[in-house]
């Protein structure tokens, strides 16, 4: 069961992009697939959800988005650029309205550029080229509790972009 945390602003999310008529892909790292579980949660899914990664690598990323843009040189992941490079290029490759995307370092330990557990930047973008990114620490190397605050936050982030 996914924790209301995640279910309240998916369903908000889904009336707003339905009424709209607009649709969404996501591309997520350290939430682990709780973003897409969260807004496929929602009956009727089907008329505004494209499809989501999980990506965990830079590899992963040029395996998976095969044919986009390359991400540009010097970015790394869990980084703002990176977030913004994913939201833009899974709306631009699934073809949708809207892209959002997460990347950070869940934990128990921080990531290998020196980002703590608890880090992560998410991000939007949107139609007429809307992007919003926000960066997220909760200060915590509870793995689990970090994932849901990711996806909570990225789901946020969404909400407040359709606003």
């Amino acid at each position: 069961m996914l924790p209301e945390t995640l279910t309240v602003p998916a369903h908000a999310i889904a009336e707003r992009l339905i009424a709209r008529k607009e649709s969404i892909a996501v591309a997520e790292s350290s939430a682990g697939g709780l973003i897409s579980a969260a807004l496929l949660s929602v009956p009727g899914a089907s008329a505004y959800y494209r499809g989501g990664l999980v990506v965990y690598s830079l590899e992963g990323v040029r395996a998976q988005l095969a044919g986009a843009p390359p991400v540009p040189d010097g970015t790394r992941s869990a980084s703002q650029p990176f977030v913004e490079y994913l939201a833009r290029t899974v709306a631009e490759q699934l073809n949708t309205d809207w892209g959002l995307a997460e990347t950070g370092a869940t934990g128990p330990s921080g990531n290998p550029y020196g980002d703590p557990a608890g880090h992560a930047w998410v991000g939007a973008a949107g139609p007429d080229g809307i992007l919003t990114s926000e960066h997220v620490l909760t200060g915590s190397a509870d793995r689990p509790a970090n994932m849901e605050a990711f996806a909570a936050r990225a789901l946020a982030v969404l909400a407040q972009a359709l606003a």
